[in-house]
């Protein structure tokens, strides 16, 4: 049965167009995680209202940070201004994000002993991290935006994060068991 990915169209830009160069060869495709997102959200946020902007922004970012390979494909940051950190850590262009293998691996920096870490990203490729939560998380790890406290240009953001362990994870049987964590988030809009 083909796929539709409509439901990516209505919370990411960008997604469909021409001449971008896919990390795994094409677009990605968000039927699974957007059903889970539909069946586990907690807020509903009406079209055009500041959530549901901020909401389709991060998911377009997540799209982009993942995927895309070319920095100067990316259309959600100003490649040139970009910088970020996290729990505040050291800011980082997107060529030190990359070097520093992308995606989870930027996501998932940890100060715990090396002993404690089930994930450490100092060891994995962005290809590797990849598959290790895409096998865990089959159907995905869905994103909402619990709560916008300011904006624009500056936007601050409460998240919730959710998905379920139904795949194998670093040697750890899956559990079926619901994984979901909370955050907050910063980004600057122009």
């Amino acid at each position: 049965m083909a796929s539709s990915n409509t439901g990516a169209l209505e919370y990411r830009s960008y997604l469909n167009e021409d001449d971008v160069t896919w990390r795994y060869g094409s677009p990605p495709n968000y039927d699974a995680v957007d059903k889970l997102f539909h069946e586990g959200r907690t807020k509903i946020w009406p079209p055009g209202l500041l959530e549901e902007k901020v909401q389709n922004i991060v998911k377009t970012w997540e799209m982009e940070m993942f995927h895309k390979v070319k920095l100067d494909e990316l259309k959600s940051v100003d490649p040139a201004k970009y910088m970020f950190s996290l729990n505040g850590r050291k800011l980082l262009s997107l060529e030190e994000k990359t070097k520093q293998g992308g995606g989870y691996n930027t996501l998932l920096q940890t100060s715990l002993p090396e002993e404690f870490r089930c994930f450490n990203p100092d060891e994995e490729t962005i290809d590797s991290s990849h598959q290790a939560f895409t096998t865990t998380f089959p159907r995905g790890f869905a994103l909402e935006i619990v709560q916008v406290y300011s904006g624009p240009p500056v936007i601050v953001y409460k998240f919730r994060h959710w998905g379920f362990m139904e795949g194998p994870f670093k040697g750890h049987a899956p559990t079926g068991d619901m994984v979901e964590f909370f955050g907050m988030a910063i980004f600057e809009v122009n």
